[in-house]
């Protein structure tokens, strides 16, 4: 009877708190527009003789009632139905809306007191819902039920009992939180600088940091594509070339996103690390997950089970989130037309234009995005969803522009971390505990990029390598930027000029040409009809020839471009060559006539043309020599040890996609109860294993981790027959 009467008492309790909480922010919500009505000349809560002030007062309160029963009522409807709407589209729709539900409400006064100008009314209707929503927020806070049930509304789910057999502790769920483009030694720099408490109070306590290696294509494609679903097989880059095909494939198009991921899923034979229970949100790829928001392997489908915009919804379904997420957006766009104006008035080196629509694109990147990706985590959450794996752009975008390391940057980190409290936090209300892995999918490395050093570009060098027309700024070069060669400054300027030189004065070799019979002929006909296709990823370089049905040989791409794998091998912004060999298989070519077959490759040989790229290089560019859709020449930039400097090929001074420095080395910072993976993880395939290995553990014992050797056979995957199988992460 006792017990009966607390709960009774408790409930009580619960209904005065919550009708205080309506009552207070009715209050607060009449207060403010009466403030407006005060401030602003085309809005009006009066009639036309004037009223009291209690009778203005009434009014006031009858106006912010009907506004807030309408945006409860009225509003989630409206923003579910404009789902297909894209985000930045759906954000500023979000005002007009919101400023029409306004109008209604007005009018809904008796008497006519209300009216307002159609552009007051989106002003009002944003202070509107920004007030109500602080003053709500604010007072929930104090309350744990009441916050509790505020941060469910994230999800239209009810909240989940989850239990294990026999009444046991809730099973544990897992959130992989990706920070894009952050390296592991800009974590820990930012840690100890104390740009990331609460990263730094985790690594204290409970969690360890742990570098991995990146495979040659250090980039979210191949990286993401190789975590998420166990293989990043035959993805040689960010973009590339299909010559079967006659496909041009970029990491994150839908389009090529969509084929990625069959391939994947074909090669394994398995959905994904989210198959069970998981979702996937701000990705290239689904993992498998039923749950998918703003995932670019499904931004193309459409239908009922396309929930690839149901973040939109959770976020947006509170227009105080627009204005909130405006309200950023405006700041970090200023944010970043003054930062790129210091940067051009300090003259600082390296530098990329930052101009046209890139202010607007960051914002939507550190801003909108990253709110609609953390509201759908929240809304995971406390969902209970068994395994999370979302990504954060926002480091990756700022890096490529304003360089790896700087004030710019360390802004952004230090925001990242802030989002990572608040997700933390919101944890402590999920009905299941969360184990919270952060990672990274590779680093940056900084430098200016190959076109600012030299005066050309490497589609320049290429055309100007086969005896193509070039334009004439390219003939006119005769500059080098001494700063981050390797070579020393004057001697890198007189290489790359004289090997330019060498290239635009060579003509193609006639009596080779003469000489070719029959099917050789043939081929160097096909060859010549078509422009080579010249590819950026970063500091890695990719040249096809598309009228050769196979890959070219360095003998035959000799026989067709005398001068073409010289002068890329001899430029001094050049590390190394790889391409294909008749005698040898295959080779790498660098400066001073330096040629090694890859098989010959190896970690050990100081003086080798990749000792200067670190352990593991051998063997990454080994992997990627098998791959069925490498291309004709790969070209990787150089890179300097004690600078830590690449050439992008790409308008990039923070760039990823190739060897070289701390793009290749990023990290996964995870949680100590976990069992601890093996040293030395080397690719995103092991990277996939040991995270498979975690949500194992969430259904028992810890058992050490069995982690496979990379797979270097480009035929180790067989296809599979029949719909890809779809396991409970085993």
């Amino acid at each position: 009877m006792g017990e009966r009467r607390g709960r009774t008492a408790g409930r009580w309790r619960s209904a005065g708190r919550a009708l205080f909480r309506v009552i207070t922010v009715w209050v607060v919500s009449t207060l403010t527009l009466l403030a407006l009505a005060a401030l602003l000349p085309d809005f009006q809560l009066q009639s036309a003789d004037g009223d009291s002030i209690t009778r203005t007062a009434l009014t006031a309160a009858w106006g912010a009632g009907a506004f807030a029963l309408l945006g409860a009522l009225v509003w989630p409807l409206i923003v579910r139905a404009l789902l297909l709407v894209p985000a930045l589209v759906l954000g500023l729709l979000v005002f007009f809306l919101n400023g029409s539900l306004l109008l209604v409400a007005l009018w809904l006064i008796p008497d006519g007191r209300g009216a307002a100008a159609p552009e007051t009314a989106v002003v009002v209707a944003a202070v509107m819902s920004a007030v109500a929503s602080a003053t709500s927020t604010a007072l929930a806070v104090r309350d744990d039920d009441a916050y509790r049930r505020r941060l469910y509304r994230l999800t239209d789910r009810k909240r989940p009992r989850i239990v294990r057999e026999g009444g046991a502790e809730p099973v544990p769920g897992t959130l992989f939180l990706q920070l894009d483009g952050v390296g592991h030694r800009v974590l820990r720099d930012a840690v100890a600088a104390g740009r990331m408490p609460t990263v730094a109070d985790w690594l204290a306590g409970t969690h360890t940091l742990t570098p991995w290696r990146t495979d040659w294509s250090s980039q979210t494609g191949a990286s993401q594509l190789g975590i998420l679903h166990g293989t990043n097989e035959d993805v040689p880059a960010f973009r590339w070339y299909e010559k079967d095909t006659g496909r041009l494939m970029v990491s994150n198009r839908p389009a090529s996103a969509v084929e990625l991921q069959r391939r994947a899923v074909e090669r394994t034979g398995d959905g994904g690390l989210l198959t069970f229970d998981g979702a996937s949100r701000g990705n290239l790829f689904s993992g498998g997950a039923d749950q998918i928001a703003l995932v670019l392997s499904t931004a193309a489908r459409r239908g009922r089970r396309n929930r690839s915009r149901a973040g939109y919804f959770a976020y947006f379904s509170d227009p105080a989130n627009a204005v909130r997420t405006a309200g950023s957006f405006v700041a970090e766009t200023f944010r970043e037309i003054f930062q790129a104006t210091r940067a051009r008035l300090r003259r600082a080196t390296p530098r990329v234009s930052r101009g046209g629509l890139y202010p607007l694109v960051r914002a939507f990147a550190t801003v909108v995005e990253r709110d609609v990706v953390v509201a759908a985590v929240m809304g995971d959450m406390l969902a209970g969803r068994t395994a999370v794996y979302a990504d954060l752009v926002a480091y990756d975008e700022v890096a490529h522009h304003s360089g790896p390391q700087g004030p710019d940057t360390d802004q952004v980190l230090a925001r990242l971390d802030r989002v990572i409290a608040l997700i933390a936090k919101v944890a402590e209300h999920a009905p299941r505990p969360y184990r919270i892995v952060l990672l990274s999918d590779h680093g940056q490395s900084p430098g200016e990029t190959f076109a600012s050093a030299y005066g050309l570009t490497l589609r320049d060098l290429v055309r100007a390598g086969c005896g193509l027309p070039v334009p004439r700024r390219v003939r006119r070069t005769r500059r080098g930027h001494p700063q981050t060669e390797s070579g020393g400054g004057s001697e890198a300027r007189d290489a790359a000029r004289d090997a330019l030189r060498s290239a635009l004065h060579r003509p193609v070799d006639q009596a080779d040409e003469e000489g070719t019979e029959g099917a050789e002929a043939a081929a160097v006909a096909a060859a010549r009809a078509p422009e080579p296709v010249v590819l950026a990823s970063g500091n890695l370089g990719l040249v096809s020839f598309p009228g050769v049905p196979h890959r070219m040989t360095r003998e035959e791409i000799d026989r067709l471009h005398p001068a073409l794998l010289r002068t890329l091998a001899q430029h001094p912004g050049i590390g190394f060559v790889l391409v294909a060999s008749e005698e040898h298989g295959s080779v790498v070519l660098a400066r001073d006539g330096v040629e090694v077959p890859v098989a010959a490759l190896t970690d050990d040989d100081a003086d080798g043309p990749l000792a200067v790229f670190g352990p593991g290089a051998a063997a990454a560019v080994r992997r990627t020599d098998g791959f069925p859709h490498v291309a004709d020449i790969m070209v990787n930039s150089m890179y300097d040890p004690a600078t830590g400097a690449v050439h992008a090929f790409e308008e990039q001074i923070g760039s990823h996609g190739g060897l070289g420095g701390e793009q290749a080395q990023p990290f996964v910072l995870w949680p100590r109860e976990l069992t601890a993976p093996p040293d030395g993880l080397v690719g995103a395939e092991q990277v996939h294993q040991v995270l498979r290995g975690w949500l194992r553990e969430s259904e028992g014992p810890q058992v050490p981790l069995e982690i496979s050797p990379p797979k270097r056979d480009a035929g180790a995957f067989l296809p599979v027959d029949g719909p890809a199988v779809r396991d409970k992460n085993g």
